[in-house]
């Protein structure tokens, strides 16, 4: 039975009011948990549609998941050589059809319906912070710990440095087409820039270091947060701020975040377990509830490595417990 049916047998059973163990109050449990890494996982990358997920591990290398189908795609090791070469950051095209993994010094290119590696490549000084991947394989974006962010085309070799920030690159990523990028550093700004030109388009100011950031696929909206007490919604149109998420606590830090399809909602991920959904127009806080921690560690923990909307508002995760698991929401 793939995913999707058993969804659609859960979700009518939880309507007739079935007393089905999956069937809890939204964001209690999950409706589906599968595991993907048994000892854990160092990085994960759901992809925007839901339907692929990419997780690193110890033991099981780079593993491509079908998750319609609960099924392992490809299995990838060729960076997994080393503890000290493990691959902590992946990141899946908005198209499905490549995902580039890294570890500190290398990054490599793989083909999703093939398996086949496109390419394999070596930086000579710093270390990799964050990556991000344009559709086709065709851009490849990479945030370093000097403070600079490479704009590569795999297919001829040019590269464009990004040289607008004065610390340590935290967080990157770009459009779909890679034509525009977004980065945050340790310098309290975010930049919206041109990847032909390296132009900046926007400058987002925080007051503390830049953790979090993201642009919506459809060029709608740029996410941007820092590790103390901002976090905001702008509009990539013309760079105004739409909102600031909402929250009571001292701070929070979001480790993963994903626009909703219509532009309503994102949802956020975080180091402390906790997966929420907010409005885009108000930045209100609507429900939240947090992942499977490994059973085997005390405290128990873990950090969602990547959040993704999927079909009748149904929310997927992926965290460093070696899950994945399929939340059922209350939005209308």
């Amino acid at each position: 039975m793939t995913i999707s049916k058993q969804i659609t047998y859960i979700l009518t059973f939880c309507l007739l009011g079935m007393m089905l163990l999956a069937c809890q109050p939204a964001g209690q449990k999950p409706i589906i948990r599968w595991q993907h890494a048994v000892e854990g996982a160092y990085a994960a990358d759901i992809s925007n549609d839901g339907k692929l997920s990419v997780v690193s591990s110890i033991h099981h290398g780079i593993s491509l998941w079908d998750i319609e189908n609960n099924a392992l795609k490809f299995n990838w090791s060729q960076q997994q050589d080393s503890a000290d070469n493990l691959v902590l950051a992946a990141d899946i095209a908005d198209n499905n059809s490549h995902v580039l993994t890294a570890s500190r010094t290398k990054f490599s290119l793989w083909n999703t319906t093939t398996g086949v590696s496109e390419g394999y490549w070596q930086i000579s000084s710093s270390n990799i912070r964050d990556i991000a991947l344009a559709n086709n394989g065709k851009y490849i974006l990479i945030g370093k710990s000097d403070g600079k962010v490479v704009h590569l085309t795999p297919e001829s070799g040019r590269r464009i440095e990004f040289l607008g920030h004065q610390e340590k690159v935290n967080t990157v990523d770009m459009l779909p087409n890679g034509r525009i990028a977004i980065s945050g550093s340790n310098d309290f700004v975010a930049y919206v820039w041109d990847t032909q030109t390296g132009q900046v388009i926007y400058r987002f100011n925080h007051p503390s270091r830049v953790t979090k950031v993201i642009i919506d696929p459809q060029g709608r909206y740029a996410f941007t947060a820092d590790s103390k007490k901002s976090a905001n919604i702008w509009d990539l149109t013309n760079g105004k701020l739409i909102s600031q998420l909402k929250y009571t606590n001292r701070q929070e830090v979001f480790s993963a975040v994903r626009f909703s399809p219509d532009g309503q909602y994102i949802v956020t991920g975080a180091p402390s377990r906790k997966v929420s959904i907010w409005q885009v127009s108000n930045g209100k806080r609507l429900e939240s509830w947090r992942v499977t921690p490994r059973e085997d560690i005390r405290p128990a923990g873990a950090v969602v490595y990547s959040v993704a909307f999927s079909d009748n508002n149904l929310i997927l995760t992926e965290s460093s417990s070696g899950y994945a698991e399929l939340w059922q929401t209350s939005l209308p």
